[in-house]
């Protein structure tokens, strides 16, 4: 491993690559630290650690890499960007104009990243006005302390969204320019980076645990044995696909014969990633999210009870919604239709079955059965940090490293990383990381 990770410097071209990289993480890590004026910091922390750990805003937090309850410049992080995304996606299965968008080739991803850019800064917009009229309505928290002051005006409403804004702005200039001069995706980067950023404090957390008494050694080597039988795991599902043999028919044109080949559809196991969970959670944090909105309403507060994290309905809630968004998300990102359609126009077809709408249905059967397993380990990997947090009363900013969003996003995108770095060392001819074969991409 020492001799592969040297060959990978030995290349100048992907020596630079990952230097810029390296670079323009860190300047995204600096600004996560840089407070913005206005916001008291410490007021915001102390209601996080209060309230909004299983709110919608800890789940934002999450993807900011703690810039957002630090309330720094970066704090909207990347989310007004993936938000923006998913609308343009979600468009482009009912649209006409963004189906023909998508249909266009080169010319059409540049209009549809452009519309996805002005999307961003309207989110963005609109979300920093938001949290500021959220937070000034919280008023003081339980130590006196203000997160916003009570004499805040106009002036520090157009100051923080500008702020905020162009945080978000920033954030997405850095990926853009780490996919195209660096390695990997550069927003996949930037939010895996900001999850990563969190780890260090939970195992030092847990190592106070275990250096206090508090927590048995066998305890501890079994929590971390299980950790990475998770990740296994992980991995498993997120490379394994099923593959439809397609054989291609000869074509004669002119002198010359085209075709006759055989490959192969790979179909993803996890086609959906991991929206589903983003969406399961973003509607099941609901009630809670309101619930903290009104602190002092006894019925709000038995109304966010209902949906804690520490009862087994929560638990059933989350993965059935997993389950219906996996289905769901699986329909918008893989249409069999469009796959038919295009193998019928190259003269390809699977053995044994008609091309055209008989195809459509071979693929979308087998599509069916392979998203029900994939369906049932993401809620299982959802709600697995809940039983480890109640299960072993490890604190739950280290129990969610055991499965949910975060690892998800940081398997995925190191493997994808991985993936292209090992494309740069066998293009000129140095071994890759694995001996037997190469890394496959999740794509």
């Amino acid at each position: 491993m020492i001799e592969k990770i040297q060959s990978i410097f030995k290349i100048p071209e992907l020596r630079k690559r990952i230097l810029f990289t390296t670079g323009l993480l860190i300047v995204y890590r600096l600004g996560a630290h840089i407070p913005v004026p206005g916001i008291n910091a410490d007021a915001l922390g102390e209601w996080f650690a209060q309230s909004a750990s299983t709110t919608l805003f800890g789940l934002y937090d999450m993807f900011a890499g703690g810039a957002f309850q630090k309330a720094t410049i970066f704090a909207l992080g990347i989310m007004p960007y993936i938000s923006s995304s998913i609308i343009i996606q979600l468009l482009g299965a009912v649209i006409p104009y963004f189906q023909k968008l998508q249909k266009e080739g080169e010319e059409g991803r540049k209009k549809i990243t452009q519309l996805t850019r002005y999307g961003t800064v309207f989110i963005s917009a609109m979300q920093a006005w938001g949290v500021c009229k959220f937070l000034k309505s919280l008023g003081a928290t339980k130590s006196g302390l203000y997160i916003v002051s009570p004499d805040a005006g106009i002036g520090f409403y157009v100051y923080i969204i500008l702020t905020l804004t162009c945080g978000t702005i920033l954030i997405m200039w850095l990926g853009e320019q780490i996919t195209e001069r660096g390695i990997g995706n550069g927003i996949s980067l930037i939010i895996m980076i900001g999850i990563v950023a969190r780890y260090p404090s939970s195992f030092i957390q847990e190592y106070y645990q275990l250096y206090s008494g508090n927590r048995a050694l066998l305890v501890e080597i079994f929590l971390l044995g299980l950790l990475f039988v998770t990740i296994a795991a992980v991995v498993l599902i997120t490379q394994g696909t099923r593959k439809i043999p397609v054989q291609y028919a000869k074509r004669v044109i002119g002198r010359k014969v085209y075709g006759g080949q055989s490959t192969h559809i790979p179909m993803r196991v996890n086609t959906a990633g991991v929206m589903p969970i983003i969406f399961a959670q973003s509607i099941i944090f609901i009630p809670q999210t309101i619930s903290v909105a009104f602190p002092h309403s006894e019925l709000m507060q038995n109304f966010g009870k209902l949906f804690s994290s520490q009862y087994e309905i929560y638990w059933v809630l989350e993965a059935l919604l997993i389950i219906f968004f996996t289905y769901f998300y699986t329909a918008i990102a893989f249409n069999p239709m469009d796959v038919a359609d295009n193998m019928k126009k190259y003269g390809g077809f699977i053995p044994g079955v008609r091309p055209g709408k008989k195809t459509a249905e071979f693929i979308d059967n087998i599509l069916t059965k392979i998203t029900l397993p994939g369906s049932i380990f993401l809620a299982l990997i959802s709600i697995f940090p809940y039983f480890i947090n109640k299960t072993f009363k490890v604190e739950y900013s280290f129990a969610s490293i055991y499965g949910g969003t975060g690892v998800l996003i940081v398997v995925g995108v190191a493997l994808d990383t991985l993936q292209q770095i090992e494309s740069h060392l066998l293009m000129r001819h140095y071994d890759g990381f694995m001996k037997s074969g190469r890394i496959r991409g999740r794509r």
